[in-house]
């Protein structure tokens, strides 16, 4: 009844308006109205500053070759390429391997860069067989596995003190398998580790740089996405071998990526 209600009095205002300035006076304002809103929405979405914060050279580079227009800067060490995806501004950091690497880097990306938008790509590892090699997933959820306060304050491994549960929640594109993902500053075939990645936690990939960033994004508030192209699966032999042997593929498939990466990540 309410919505009706509302409805019957833009009707009614509508029709006042038409015979105070005429039908066809009206019509013309009308879509000069909707001409100057989707102008708007245009110039302010073109205005946004997406930024990548990715660990390596090798995974960022089919990014920094959809760019145009590059200047490249450096700041903290890491290696900074300003320019243009299909259109839209863009910054691509990157930051180096491991958690703190990639936090103060996504830090710089929010406070300096100014980005609405923080993008993670690379290849991690799968810890199940959900994941194949050189598939792309997005995370929906992530958590720092290397962070353990289970002596101090009894809380499971990998919920940050700030933090109540353990994961920690990203946006997702929906145009790649979900997956979770756990970080830590470890890259190694530990069988503790997969022990607790799997039997304990839960997730389905491990990386070094995740976890991180989505920390640092929900503190500021900025809207984060992570896309993981997988090069190696436990179980599988060396994940040190098995790395070193998918890495093209991985990139391959992130190239051919690129454009569904961006624009999924809104």
């Amino acid at each position: 009844m309410f919505a009706k209600n509302k409805i019957r009095k833009f009707c009614v205002l509508y029709r006042f308006i038409q015979f105070c300035i005429g039908i066809n006076s009206f019509q013309k304002i009308l879509k000069l109205t909707v001409c100057l809103i989707a102008i708007s929405c245009t110039v302010w979405y073109n205005s946004r500053m997406k930024c990548f914060v990715i660990a390596l050279q090798s995974e960022a580079q089919p990014f920094i070759s959809a760019m145009s227009g590059v200047e490249v800067t450096e700041a903290c060490r890491k290696k900074i390429y300003n320019g243009y995806m299909y259109g839209i501004k863009t910054a691509i950091i990157v930051c180096g391997v491991g958690k703190v690497n990639a936090a103060c880097s996504t830090q710089y990306a929010i406070d300096v860069l100014k980005a609405d938008c923080i993008i993670n790509v690379g290849m991690a590892g799968a810890l199940n067989r959900s994941c194949t090699v050189a598939g792309i997933y997005e995370i929906e959820k992530a958590v720092q596995y290397d962070f353990d306060l289970v002596q101090l304050n009894g809380t499971p491994i990998g919920t940050l003190n700030e933090f109540k549960t353990r994961w920690l929640s990203l946006r997702t594109a929906d145009i790649f398998p979900r997956k979770s993902l756990a970080t830590g500053d470890r890259f190694n075939d530990s069988p503790f580790d997969y022990m607790l990645l799997t039997s304990d936690i839960g997730a389905d990939i491990r990386d070094m740089e995740g976890g991180a960033i989505a920390q640092v994004c929900l503190h500021a508030g900025v809207p984060f996405y992570s896309f993981k192209a997988i090069s190696d699966i436990a179980g599988s032999g060396s994940t040190t071998d098995q790395f070193t042997a998918n890495t093209k593929a991985c990139a391959d498939a992130l190239s051919k990526a690129a454009e569904d990466i961006f624009f999924g990540a809104r």
